[in-house]
């Protein structure tokens, strides 16, 4: 999971730079038909069969994971690297709550367990009006909004993703379906949106956007499958910190004081709710 913290960090650098020349549909179609292409040859030249009795269970973690990534490089494009990605990172809270319910073998919380989740969502909202407080007054809060709205679509992804474990799906054949149904509905949205001529100076963009994708989508999909899915939830706040730097670097962004403390409620409060069932 932190390797994919960091594969997601420089993912999200690569859309927000693509943004300037690319639409978000088109910035989806590139970031999944590369990850389909690789994930296809690779299951070719193994072998590996393609078929599953979990078709319905795949189709449905694909719709709302493309619904996911949509919303979240719409809020990559308009938001600051960091900010974007922590809004994005909301998702273990909302994991949180919808684990018990979602998940086979999952134990229910007890009637004070389950306050003291409450009181974490709460006290990780309390970070979003922070983090989202320049918003307010400018034309940001839209993007704000898709941005939690991201976050929440990644919790539900991520239930799906384990769910597929628990019945025995392999990584490779989740991201394969994923990248699949990503591929055709962004590129299905391209005809009838827009279709940006591709010129050489896009490749190394496009193909660094296509690789650090890949990458992660498989890190993610491996921990959430093999490890405890709270524990690796926490653990994808690294993200947050690796593009805050990125964000320093590459496109002199700083944060203000409220910010922070807004970045780190949400932290915070998105791991201490990982904590509550142990």
């Amino acid at each position: 999971m932190l390797l994919a913290g960091l594969g997601f960090a420089v993912m999200g650098a690569f859309v927000k730079a693509g943004a300037e020349r690319f639409s978000t549909s088109e910035l989806v179609f590139y970031r999944s038909a590369f990850g389909f292409v690789m994930i296809a040859t690779i299951v070719c030249w193994q072998g590996k069969p393609l078929k599953t009795p979990l078709l319905a269970m795949q189709m449905r973690r694909a719709g709302v994971g493309f619904t996911a990534l949509l919303l979240f490089f719409y809020a990559i494009a308009h938001l600051p690297l960091a900010t974007a990605i922590t809004l994005n990172y909301t998702s273990p809270m909302f994991l949180a709550l919808l684990s018990p319910r979602l998940l086979q073998g999952e134990h229910p919380l007890s009637p004070r367990h389950r306050r003291i989740l409450n009181l974490c969502v709460m006290g990780g909202f309390l970070g979003v009006c922070l983090l989202l407080q320049p918003a307010f007054n400018s034309n940001q809060l839209f993007a704000g909004g898709i941005g939690l709205l991201s976050g929440i679509g990644a919790a539900f992804a991520y239930v799906h993703v384990k769910q597929l474990g628990i019945e025995g799906e392999p990584d490779w054949r989740t991201v394969f379906y994923f990248t699949l149904v990503c591929t055709v509905a962004s590129g299905g949205w391209m005809l009838i949106d827009q279709i940006t001529p591709l010129r050489w100076q896009d490749l190394p963009l496009l193909t660094g956007l296509g690789i650090s994708a890949t990458f992660s989508q498989l890190a993610l999909t491996r921990a959430y499958r093999t490890g405890n899915t709270l524990t690796v939830a926490s653990l994808a706040y690294s993200t947050v910190v690796f593009a805050t730097l990125i964000g320093m670097i590459v496109w002199g962004e700083t944060l203000s004081l409220h910010e922070i403390a807004g970045m780190l409620l949400i932290a915070a409060f998105g791991i201490f709710s990982t904590r509550i069932k142990r």
